[in-house]
């Protein structure tokens, strides 16, 4: 019975959100942005938009490419000539991939150059290395992204495959969206959602879910809050691969600039999803799967250039910073 009653129960994440001006010089968009260093999905969602300016659609074509490198052996990330090709002329991300994070040995490498390993306690006694127990019980592929162009040479002893990330492109019709104020948080009765409230809709929107809350639909039952209101189009793009911290800063900045002219839609929202089984979450916090594996992010971009944040991560991480 405590097996079913664990199985029946949603699995809980922590959300932290935050509201800002990109103007304001205290403003933490960007130091959050490039210090989530693992990203595996980016979405934007912007109403009252029937087609993407080329400016952006280049943008959004140029997020890659990145590499898969097989059976690389370990010592390569710490040798002289990897360092000074890589880490000291720009900076490298590296990801072990295919690997469970509460159950196998991990490794990632930090663009500042520092090694993180998740590993087994017996692999761990072999490498006699000092660290600290990780917090979650438990405890091969790397996956790198990098600006140099080299990659393909210095690994050619290894098997070493180009990717460029996928890149899904549509229009969605007659679209149900929340009415959100940039100042109210928490909204405001029969005036303006809650921010809570635009974060399940847009996992129900990037998840194709049907919001029409119909009767004979026993799929779902889920409808968008209210007050709402219908657009006409909205564009909807989704970018799947290992895309850099940088890459996602330059589709922040130009989402910021949408509002330069008029436009019919008051917000736009951009965000980020994480590698699941990433060993960190942001910065050097500790990441672990549980559940459910989520870190991510999300913008709502406002047509003043105000802007909400919202951050979360499974209920056993370090709270967002």
């Amino acid at each position: 019975m405590a097996t079913l009653r664990r199985l029946r129960e949603a699995p809980r994440h922590l959300l932290v959100c935050e509201k800002s001006n990109f103007g304001n010089h205290k403003s933490r968009h960007r130091h959050l942005v490039q210090t989530h260093y693992y990203n595996y999905r980016v979405s934007f969602l912007i109403p009252e938009c029937g087609i993407l300016s080329e400016e952006l659609k280049n943008l959004v074509m140029q997020t890659g490419p990145y590499y898969f490198v097989k059976n690389l052996p370990l010592h390569e990330l710490i040798t002289p000539e990897f360092i000074s090709t890589f880490i000291k002329k720009g900076s490298c991300y590296a990801l072990t991939y295919n690997t469970n994070i509460d159950e196998d040995n991990t490794v990632a490498l930090l663009p500042n150059g520092k090694l993180i390993l998740s590993l087994d306690k017996d692999t761990y006694e072999e490498t006699g290395l000092q660290g600290h127990p990780s917090q979650f019980s438990g405890r091969k592929i790397m996956k790198f992204s990098s600006e140099e162009s080299t990659m393909m040479s210095y690994f050619s002893k290894y098997q070493i495959q180009e990717h460029q990330p996928k890149v899904a492109l549509s229009t969605v019709r007659d679209l149900q969206c929340p009415v959100l104020q940039s100042s109210e948080l928490e909204g405001t009765p029969e005036v303006s959602c809650q921010a809570l409230e635009l974060f399940d809709w847009l996992g129900a929107v990037f998840s194709n879910v049907n919001l029409n809350n119909e009767p004979n639909n026993f799929i779902s039952t889920y409808c968008c809050p209210q007050p709402s209101t219908v657009v006409a189009k909205a564009y909807l793009c989704t970018i799947t691969g290992f895309i850099l911290p940088e890459k996602i800063c330059l589709l922040l900045e130009h989402l910021c600039h949408y509002f330069d002219e008029l436009k019919l839609a008051p917000w736009v929202t951009l965000s980020v999803q994480g590698f699941a089984d990433s060993p960190v979450s942001w910065g050097k916090n500790e990441h672990g799967f549980w559940k459910g594996g989520e870190h991510l992010y999300n913008f709502v971009i406002f047509n003043n250039q105000d802007y909400w944040l919202q951050m979360a991560v499974g209920a056993n991480d370090h709270c967002p910073p």
